[in-house]
């Protein structure tokens, strides 16, 4: 399924990812311009997603430790599109099954690793914020912030603190 966005001239995107159940204090003020947040999985409980639609809309996919009678609605994967921009997001990026320059996408986003990046490969972008609770590997808890001006894209990491 396609989820379609108008654009405007500034859209700004919060995204996180494994929260395993908890948002921590500093995700409303990190998020606060946000137009849309997208969580890539392993939220944990429903009422993440019902502290974050307080912010802003949100866009959510099912993570492999989403059980539970919630997540029965939650997708495997998403597309979003807002304006010319086409995201794709799913939980475990070692699971994507489709040609991200082939579909059009603009961007992948994913979590599943705790371990927050950001790189291009053939002109796709691929994000993922790490663990928004449960960091590893020495990372500190974070998320991804994506800016949409027209046609260009812009991804940063956020350190967030609880």
């Amino acid at each position: 399924m396609t989820i379609k966005f108008e654009a405007k001239k500034d859209f700004l995107i919060g995204v996180l990812s494994d929260t395993h159940g908890h948002v921590p204090s500093s995700v409303p003020n990190a998020f606060k311009n946000a137009d849309l947040i997208i969580h890539a999985g392993d939220i944990g409980d429903e009422k993440v997603l019902d502290e974050l639609s307080q912010i802003a809309p949100i866009v959510a996919v099912r993570g492999n430790m989403d059980f539970g009678k919630w997540t029965k609605s939650l997708p495997d994967e998403e597309i979003i599109e807002i304006g010319s921009i086409i995201l794709y997001v799913l939980h475990n990026s070692g699971r994507l099954d489709i040609d991200p320059n082939h579909a059009g996408f603009n961007a992948v986003i994913s979590g599943h690793t705790h371990h927050p990046e950001i790189y291009e490969k053939n002109g796709i972008r691929f994000l993922n914020p790490g663990s928004a609770s449960y960091p590893k590997f020495g990372k500190p808890a974070s998320a991804g912030l994506i800016q949409i001006r027209g046609d260009a894209l812009s991804i940063k990491l956020v350190k967030l603190k609880d």
